[in-house]
C-alpha cells in the first residue's frame, strides 16, 4: 500500500483523482493540500463523495509520501515545488502544463517525463516525475501517433474538438456560467491553443515530417468530455489506416480502434479513448473520444502511478460509461 499526496484537492481534477484513489486497492490518501480550504471537510468541495471518506483539506505537507499529485493551474506546480521540499523516493506527477516541453522537463534534479503511456510507457515505468498531458493534446494525439510514426502526416491536418464546461477549471469566467454555457456553442483560441506545443513534440518524437496543425477548439453545453476529429490527406484505403492504427494500440488497454462511429457517452466516466476512422476520397478522418477530466486528467494520472509503481496498468481506473 502506498501513500499519495494531493496538492490542490478542491478542483474538478482534485476531486476526481480522490475518488480514483479512495477506490484504488493500492493506494491510500495521505493527504490533500488546499490553501483556500484547510480544516474543511472533502466533502464540502466534492459532494460526490459524501459517505465514502471523512478526510479533510489540511494546509500542511508530509513530505514523506510515496507519490505526490499536482492538481493546481498552469504555472503554480513551478512555485509550488520551489517552496516545498519532497523526499527523494517520492514520485511527482503533475497534472499542469509546467513541464510537459522538452525544454522544461529538467527541474530542481528532477527530469520529467511525458506521461502519455501509448507513447512512452516505458520511460513512464523507471520515471520519478511525469509531466500528466493535457487533455485536448491527450484526445489528438491518439489520433494522430499512429500516422505520424508511419510518417503519413506530411499534409496539413485540420483538427476540430469540443470539450465540456468542466474543461475550464471550477472558477467562474464569463464562458462557464450556466446562463452563457446552456444551449451554445463557441470557438476559443483558434489555432493557437497551448496544447499544440506538446502535441507537436509527440508527433515529431518519431522523426518523420509532420505537416502544419491547424487545431480550432471549441466550448460545448455538456459537463464532461471531448470529441476531436483530424483530417489529412491519406493515400491508403480505409482497411490500411484500420490495420495501422489497430496494430499501434495492440496492448494500449485503455485506447481502442473502433469500426463504428464513436461518441462521447461511450467514454464519459471512464478512462477510456475510443477512436473511428472514415474514408473520404484521398482524406482520413479519424474521430477521437476521451473523459476531458479521466483519459484527460486524473485518469491518466493515476494509470501512471500504477505504471511508476509496477501496480496493474489498469488499477483503480475499471471504470464504465454510463450510455443510457
Amino acid at each position: 500500500m502506498i501513500k499519495a499526496g494531493i496538492i490542490g484537492g478542491s478542483g474538478y481534477t482534485g476531486g476526481e483523482l480522490i475518488r480514483i484513489l479512495l477506490n484504488h486497492p493500492q493506494a491510500e490518501i495521505d493527504f490533500v493540500f488546499s490553501t483556500t480550504r484547510a480544516g474543511k471537510s472533502i466533502t464540502s468541495a466534492h459532494q460526490d463523495l459524501l459517505g465514502l471518506t471523512d478526510l479533510a483539506f489540511t494546509g500542511e505537507v508530509n513530505p514523506n509520501v510515496d507519490v505526490v499529485f499536482l492538481c493546481l493551474g498552469h504555472g503554480n506546480s513551478t512555485s509550488f515545488l520551489q517552496e516545498n521540499t519532497f523526499s527523494k523516493n517520492t514520485k511527482i506527477i503533475d497534472l499542469s502544463n509546467d513541464f510537459r516541453l522538452k525544454a522544461d522537463t529538467h527541474f530542481n534534479g528532477k527530469e520529467f517525463v511525458y506521461g502519455l503511456p501509448e507513447l512512452n510507457k516505458e520511460a513512464i515505468i523507471s520515471a520519478d516525475a511525469i509531466a500528466n498531458p493535457g487533455c485536448f493534446a491527450t484526445a489528438i494525439q491518439l489520433g494522430l501517433l499512429p500516422l505520424a510514426k508511419a510518417g503519413l502526416l506530411k499534409n496539413e491536418v485540420h483538427i476540430n474538438a469540443v470539450t465540456g464546461s468542466t474543461g475550464a477549471g471550477v472558477g467562474l469566467s464569463s464562458t462557464s456560467h450556466f446562463s452563457w454555457r446552456n444551449n451554445n456553442v463557441s470557438w476559443y483560441k483558434p489555432f493557437s491553443h497551448q496544447h499544440l506545443g506538446e502535441i507537436g513534440e509527440s508527433l515529431d518524437s518519431y522523426g518523420n515530417p509532420v505537416g502544419k496543425l491547424l487545431f480550432l477548439p471549441n466550448r460545448g453545453n455538456f459537463t464532461r468530455g471531448i470529441l476531436a476529429t483530424a483530417y489529412t490527406a491519406f493515400d491508403g484505403s480505409l482497411e490500411d489506416a484500420k490495420a495501422l492504427f489497430k496494430e499501434f494500440y495492440t496492448g494500449a488497454v485503455f485506447t481502442h480502434v473502433s469500426d463504428e462511429p464513436v461518441h462521447l457517452k461511450q467514454v464519459v466516466n471512464t478512462n477510456q479513448c475510443h477512436i473511428h476512422l472514415h474514408q473520404h476520397e484521398n482524406l482520413i478522418l479519424i474521430t477521437s473520444a476521451i473523459d476531458n477530466l479521466l483519459k484527460g486528467a486524473s485518469g491518466q494520472a493515476v494509470q501512471n502511478m500504477n505504471l511508476m509503481f509496477g501496480f496493474p496498468e489498469t488499477e483503480g481506473l475499471l471504470l464504465k460509461a454510463g450510455v443510457f
